[in-house]
């Protein structure tokens, strides 16, 4: 059996699976169409003008997929994390970086199709704490975060489709804007940190029909 035919018969089982959970619920109005699926998910991003990784997760991708339109909503929570990178080519900076959840993730999935492609975007403050510069603490004080939330477009590459029991591999292109309320850090966060460019590779799997 090919690659192509395995992938489509995976999806066709997901979809099966999916309709099989909603007979089994109660006959209701259209909210009856709306199946919990959980996945594990993990990934990095990568920042394009301090030139470094963040690692995302591991953690949970919660989604509530309504069947007959394909449209689902979630959340993802993404466990606190580090960065590091250099300022003007030697001196050592390290911060640690919380995304907070702005609002529910959105998205779709065309389960019409033998290729299952996925659209999405989450939300998220950006925080940053913790920050040396050279090793010495610049105390930003607890409430150094994005004015606005980041808005984080993911999808399956082009001709990689999604699974929905084993998942697939989403990635995005994104924008972070300026900071607030850093101390005497905040000039130097809007220098170092704000821009287009930043990339993001998430791998979801193992999903579970709740």
């Amino acid at each position: 059996m090919s690659t192509s035919t395995l992938s489509r018969w995976r999806n066709r089982a997901g979809v099966i699976a999916a309709g099989a959970a909603v007979a089994l619920m109660p006959t209701a109005a259209h909210a009856a169409t709306i199946v919990p699926i959980k996945y594990d998910a993990v990934g990095t991003s990568h920042i394009a003008k301090t030139n470094s990784d963040v690692k995302l997760g591991p953690t949970t991708l919660t989604t509530n997929l309504d069947v007959d339109t394909g449209d689902f909503t979630g959340s993802l929570p993404l466990p606190g994390t580090s960065t590091k990178f250099k300022i003007i080519g030697f001196v050592p900076v390290e911060a640690k970086v919380d995304f907070i959840e702005a609002a529910p993730l959105t998205g779709h999935i065309n389960l019409a199709e033998d290729r299952a492609e996925v659209t999405s975007t989450a939300k998220y403050y950006v925080k940053l704490s913790d920050i040396k510069v050279a090793g010495l603490p610049t105390f930003p004080g607890d409430k150094c975060k994005t004015k606005q939330p980041v808005s984080i477009p993911v999808g399956t590459r082009p001709n990689e489709g999604f699974d929905l029991v084993n998942g697939g591999r989403l990635v995005g292109t994104y924008t972070i804007g300026d900071f607030e309320n850093c101390g005497i850090n905040t000039g130097l966060i809007n220098l170092l940190v704000p821009g287009g460019g930043n990339t993001v590779d998430i791998t979801v799997s193992n999903g579970v029909f709740q």
